[in-house]
């Protein structure tokens, strides 16, 4: 249950007037605290601590109340019945809307032919979570990978392909589709060297970057030579970047769709644009002005079409829109990318106003942080280059290996990798996602604080208690000890903390809640025996329910998280 709703609701009704409940940092005093008898006191124009003396007869008549105080100016601490927490206390289970919403969320964003790199790190990972917690709380969410597999950057693969294969079929004028293409192929790594080697080249080189610039608009108008190119590299790189996100436990997307499928939709874009005389002609392109007579801050035209005729990605983001309009007619649409992005975003919801495609208040833009190295810039690898997203993820293979052997831990492989994934994944999302935060592998990979293994070996901890157990869990009347029920206080409270972390998009919610939540399980497991022989069964089968509600509230946690929970540490 939502304990912190239903205690204010059940006040709230009880006055006659709505005032806010606090959970107090220090519990000694009370599990909750509100300021009723201050909104009272405006109403009736009395003195708060005397009407707070009004009130608190008529707050301790609640079935679940056990004792309420006044505090300072007039502030009511309350303290929840014991027999009322041990009726309540259980473990969450997914919600049922009754008006789910349809939820588009696109995020991951990768780019065809290119790496993962630490830049993909957040956006998968908050993306991921964000897509869970939507889910948990019985909302319909289509997933996308909005891939980069259709602008300029494929015109530089192809290029650079041309550049060291002239040879190759795909470039020549009689090019059959029909012949054996299989020996033409590509290892992914190799595949990846492509770009970075014909973006540096194109600096440098003014007739290679026409060339991808005619390649690009020959690729769009579909050139059979380029598209069969384009199909053999696509899977590759396609496999490649789903070899990754398995790696980081994270929920396949219901569509890897990106540029390429959105381009079906230039023609109706296009004309719906034209209709509403959105289109202007500049220097060649086309675009269309999204600058308001209010703005104060710049706000350039988005390009519609470039002056070679190709399209591009800003264009193609409207696209998306309308492909999603048409095909899952949801309700919000939410794109999580990078904060730096933020410009793109207003331009777009803004032709989505213009065109009448979308209303704006259901399409949201989430940006987040950069993820920094001790240098407070952008993490890099040793040789100064961005870190692809597996050198990340083996840095802090690497990291737990070592504290493993430090610590005469034996664990295999796949514990190793659990762990290590879990760090990466944790010590993102304990951070506010919009905010930057600097990467340390040895601290993020630590098995106590605030870190994944230190929430994973608290899950294995009471695992192993309940693998043990002969006795049946069973909560029987008694006196709560003060850490028995603050962790039982605290369980009652997930269903208020994924709430919020819903309304606020805050993945950082979740994440400081299974910390607390296990700082609370440990303090439970040290001062309250469970299975010892001096303690009687009923205090056993007690303790052991609320060790298994306990663990199936981490565990629900910790799936929030896409995080996988080893069998040892």
């Amino acid at each position: 249950m939502n304990l912190y709703k239903y205690v204010s609701d059940a006040i709230n009704e009880k006055l006659g007037f709505a005032a806010n409940l606090e959970i107090p940092r220090n519990r000694e005093f009370g599990d909750f605290s509100t300021n009723a008898a201050m909104v009272g006191a405006k109403l009736a124009h009395k003195n708060p601590r005397e009407l707070a003396g009004e009130i608190l007869p008529k707050i301790q008549e609640l079935d679940f109340v056990d004792a309420a105080t006044i505090a300072g100016p007039g502030f009511i601490n309350i303290k929840i019945r014991d027999d009322f927490i041990l009726k309540n206390a259980t473990a969450p289970a997914p919600y049922k809307n009754e008006t789910p919403l349809v939820i588009d969320m696109d995020y991951g964003a990768y780019n065809v032919a290119k790496s993962l790199h630490i830049g993909h790190l957040r956006t998968s990972i908050v993306g991921d979570t964000l897509n869970r917690i939507f889910r948990f709380m019985g909302h319909k969410t289509i997933s996308y990978n909005h891939m980069g597999d259709w602008g300029r950057s494929m015109g530089m693969v192809i290029a650079w392909i041309k550049r060291i294969h002239p040879d190759w079929p795909f470039f020549q004028n009689n090019f059959d589709a029909n012949m054996d293409l299989s020996k033409y192929t590509f290892s992914p790594s190799e595949l990846n060297t492509f770009y970075p080697q014909a973006s540096a080249l194109a600096k440098q080189d003014e007739k290679f970057m026409d060339d991808v610039h005619t390649i690009t608009a020959e690729l769009q108008r579909g050139h059979p030579g380029y598209n069969a190119l384009y199909n053999i590299f696509m899977p590759i790189s396609l496999k490649s970047m789903h070899d990754t996100i398995h790696k980081l436990n994270i929920l396949p997307f219901d569509n890897d769709l990106g540029e390429k499928n959105a381009a079906l939709y230039e023609a109706p874009v296009e004309k719906l644009l034209r209709e509403k005389n959105l289109l202007v002609e500049s220097d060649g392109a086309e675009i269309v002005v999204v600058k308001r007579d209010t703005d104060t801050a710049p706000m350039p035209p988005v390009m519609f079409h470039n002056s070679r005729g190709a399209t591009t990605y800003d264009a193609t983001d409207i696209m998306a829109i309308y492909y999603r309009k048409l095909t899952d007619n949801p309700n919000k649409i939410i794109y999580l990318t990078d904060s730096r992005q933020s410009l793109h975003f207003e331009q777009l919801f803004r032709i989505a106003e213009l065109t009448g495609l979308f209303d704006t208040k259901n399409l949201e833009h989430i940006g987040y942080g950069t993820i920094n190295g001790a240098d407070g810039k952008p993490f890099k690898t040793r040789s100064g280059n961005a870190a692809d997203l597996d050198d990340i993820i083996q840095i802090a293979t690497d990291a737990v290996r070592a504290r493993a052997s430090e610590n005469n831990k034996e664990l295999d492989d796949d514990t190793i990798d659990t762990i290590a994934i879990a760090a990466l994944k944790f010590n993102d999302l304990i951070h506010d996602l919009r905010s930057d935060y600097i990467f340390d592998p040895d601290s993020v990979t630590s098995f106590e604080g605030k870190t994944g293994p230190y929430v994973l070996y608290t899950a294995v901890r009471l695992n192993s208690v309940l693998k043990r157990a002969t006795n049946t869990p069973k909560l029987n009347n008694h006196i709560l000890l003060p850490d028995e029920r603050n962790l039982l206080m605290t369980i009652m409270d997930f269903d208020r903390t994924i709430q919020s972390a819903y309304e606020n998009r805050a993945t950082d919610m979740i994440a400081n809640y299974a910390y607390n939540l296990c700082q609370l399980i440990n303090a439970f497991y040290h001062s309250c025996p469970i299975l010892r022989d001096d303690i009687d069964d009923d205090t056993k089968q007690s303790r052991l329910y609320i060790t298994k509600i306990a663990r199936d509230t981490l565990v629900t946690t910790t799936d929030l998280m896409g995080l996988k929970i080893p069998d040892k540490m």
